[in-house]
């Protein structure tokens, strides 16, 4: 009996030694370590409180992202390579851009357009050698975002 009582004793000492560590705690009676586990859980409820809300803060910024079309112009050696992609369809734009294209005096070389689900134009745009004015990334790229405004008055 009294053995059984001692290897009782020496498990809930070796459990208690173990949350001790655990926790980091620093104390040395039985009722100190408990009520310092109990602080180091309130803790780490309030470190996933607070990454729970930082996970909320993302989501809520990641779909705040801008779903109308978002332009990018790369100046290769003689030519374009235009990107514009929004999140949403967006029937009739691809005519806008094609006719700045147009106004650029920049030839389509190759294409490939998506308008299903979300809207993705990836284009090369060559210049044309008759024009004497040299245009740049900058120039395509403002050209390109103000067709995409004209487009979106007219589709409010």
């Amino acid at each position: 009996m009294v053995s059984r009582e001692r290897k009782r004793e020496a498990l809930l000492h070796d459990k208690l030694q173990r949350l001790r560590a655990i926790t980091h705690s620093h104390a040395m009676n039985e009722a100190s370590i408990v009520l310092d586990a109990s602080n180091y859980i309130k803790e780490l409820k309030h470190k996933v409180d607070r990454l729970n809300q930082d996970i909320e803060t993302a989501q809520s910024s990641s779909t705040r992202i801008d779903p109308w079309p978002q332009v990018t112009v790369e100046e290769l050696e003689k030519c374009f390579l235009v990107n514009v992609q929004a999140l949403k369809s967006c029937p009739g734009l691809l005519v806008y851009i094609l006719e700045t294209f147009e106004e650029l005096g920049l030839t389509v070389v190759e294409a490939r357009v998506s308008c299903a689900d979300n809207f993705h134009l990836q284009a090369i745009g060559g210049e044309n050698e008759e024009d004497e004015e040299r245009i740049n990334a900058q120039r395509v790229k403002r050209r390109i975002s103000n067709a995409i405004k004209n487009w979106i008055e007219n589709n409010e």
